[in-house]
């Protein structure tokens, strides 16, 4: 974790980075729902939770000087039954409002965090 990324709005994370620089290239840790303060958000809500993610990447990719363009990629964990993950879908293609990255949509059994339903991760490589 760096400073840019805590002036950004991103809670502090013990123990990892978000992110690391190499090339033209930009990888990501899997981004959870936490707010700034590092609380989970959006508790039983697939849709807030999904949200959540995708405003984390956009901070991760600015901080880092990538744009959203340069997203090559998703991978979208959700945690809970079907709906969980259309519900979870939704809130993606709606975050983007228009064409969203190729992505892959995956129903799993456990996430790493307490109430947390889904993350996100993607590949994200210079244009």
């Amino acid at each position: 974790m760096n400073d840019d990324e805590l002036a950004a709005g991103l809670a502090p994370t013990p123990g990892y980075r978000y992110a690391d620089v190499v090339g033209d290239r930009l990888f990501v840790a899997g981004q959870v729902p936490h707010d700034e303060h590092g609380t989970m958000v959006g508790v039983g809500d697939p849709r807030r939770q999904a949200t959540q993610c995708l405003d984390n990447l956009r901070s991760v990719i600015g901080v880092h000087g990538f744009e959203l363009a340069d997203v090559r990629q998703l991978t979208i964990y959700v945690v809970g039954e079907h709906t969980n993950l259309t519900t979870a879908w939704d809130a993606v293609t709606a975050w983007f409002e228009g064409p969203v990255p190729p992505a892959t949509l995956l129903g799993v059994n456990d996430l790493g965090y307490t109430d947390q339903l889904v993350e996100i991760d993607a590949t994200i490589l210079r244009a």
